[in-house]
């Protein structure tokens, strides 16, 4: 059993933080569930913004948002969607930045190319629309990053971990979660430690799949095991059930998941059944509360990597701000990874929008940016180096238990 190796440490508690959030919040956002979204926030004091309760100065500065509320992947965005906004409302509260408050106008795209660079096509018409913030997914923000680049845009947290929107001299695009080639060095890293040396791959028949493929390959090497047996599965699952008997036909110690959503899901249902005491390891994608249920008793033992801290340790310092948040922004959904990780980009957010001086422009606010090194958010540190590289490389590996928690 996983449980019985050391698994990804934490970091260990930080002492009280200049970023912790007061206890006392209000809420004044309305639990929205339409596709397209207005967040004027209000909650918490951000003392780490050094604020106080102010009214805006000037209109508010605007944010958009594409990503996933409905579709296959619809609860991974919602949940990011929340998240952020528990920590724009927090700051709008206190009077926002600089005297300004934050809005994040999000469309829905459920999960469909066409319809993001719709959504896209609109934001950059928008002279009122001062950045791209937390847009989903991999084929979508592949999809983008062409007039991304081509406008300048800035184009903060991407929701991928792919190697597409890390390029080279791209600075007004800012990575924030760990890779999906750090996921899964981690997951062969503690492979390797286990001694277990047979391993197999699903993965995805799309952008996401291929840079998962690419990453464990690259681990697998410089771990030097064996080269993986691997299977793809088509987007709309078709083929998982072939997929999971050829894996099973190998034998193998373990299997790797480049899978999201029905994929993963039609995958380990069928793979459970035929290699029982094989541990499936996924990326953090799959590890929503809505994909461990649905997968009932076969998610048990599954390990799956994680780019934040588990939501509900409370003894760091981040996570507290964030449950404290998540409380005020009345949101009646179980706190999860995803709603930490939209909770953490918008408070790297703001805290590049602080740097960026009263009246930011798009260039004062990328080379803000870039100066968020070594920042504490209180037990996740972001480091910002070069366009190429992910602000953090943290990544831990979590089980599902017999409740369907994540334990460490």
């Amino acid at each position: 059993m996983i449980a019985q190796a050391p698994l990804l440490r934490q970091p260990p508690p930080h002492p009280a933080s200049a970023m912790n959030l007061p206890s006392s919040p209000r809420t004044l956002l309305p639990a929205a569930t339409l596709p397209r979204r207005r967040v004027l926030a209000g909650a918490l004091a951000l003392p780490w913004l050094g604020l106080a309760p102010a009214r805006a100065q000037e209109g508010a500065l605007k944010l958009c948002q594409s990503t996933a509320l409905t579709g296959p992947l619809g609860d991974l965005g919602t949940a990011m969607h929340q998240g952020a906004r528990a920590a724009f409302a927090s700051a709008n509260a206190r009077g926002g930045v600089h005297g300004r408050s934050i809005e994040l106008d999000t469309l829905d795209d459920g999960y469909e190319i066409p319809r993001a660079l719709a959504n896209f096509a609109k934001f950059l018409a928008d002279p009122a629309c001062f950045a791209l913030f937390n847009c989903m997914g991999t084929p979508m923000v592949g999809a983008m990053m062409p007039k991304v680049l081509e406008t300048g845009i800035p184009f903060f947290a991407p929701f991928t971990g792919g190697q597409l929107s890390r390029l080279p001299g791209a600075r007004n695009v800012f990575n924030i979660r760990a890779s999906y080639a750090d996921e899964a060095e981690k997951a062969v890293q503690h492979l390797a430690t286990l001694g277990i040396r047979r391993i197999a791959l699903a993965w995805q028949n799309n952008a996401f799949g291929k840079e998962v493929l690419a990453g464990v390959e690259r681990a697998v090497a410089a771990a030097k095991l064996p080269t993986p047996q691997t299977a793809t599965v088509e987007n709309d699952a078709s083929d998982a059930l072939a997929a999971a008997t050829k894996l099973s036909d190998t034998r193998p110690e373990a299997v790797l998941l480049g899978l999201a959503g029905k994929p993963a899901l039609e995958f380990a249902r069928a793979f459970h059944p035929l290699r029982r005491g094989v541990t499936m390891y996924a990326l953090s994608v799959l590890g929503t509360s809505a994909n461990i249920k649905a997968l009932g008793e076969d998610a048990r033992g599954m390990a799956i990597s994680q780019v934040v801290p588990l939501p509900g340790n409370a003894v760091v310092p981040v996570v507290r701000d964030f449950q404290q948040a998540w409380k005020a922004l009345g949101a009646t959904a179980e706190p999860s990874h995803l709603a930490l990780e939209g909770y953490i980009n918008a408070r790297v957010f703001l805290e590049a929008l602080q740097r960026a001086g009263r009246n930011p422009t798009r260039a004062a606010f990328i080379n803000a940016t870039w100066t968020l090194r070594n920042l504490d958010l209180g037990g996740f540190d972001i480091n910002a180096t070069v366009p190429e590289q992910s602000a953090s490389h943290f990544v831990e590996l979590t089980l599902v238990g017999r409740n369907g928690q994540f334990i460490r």
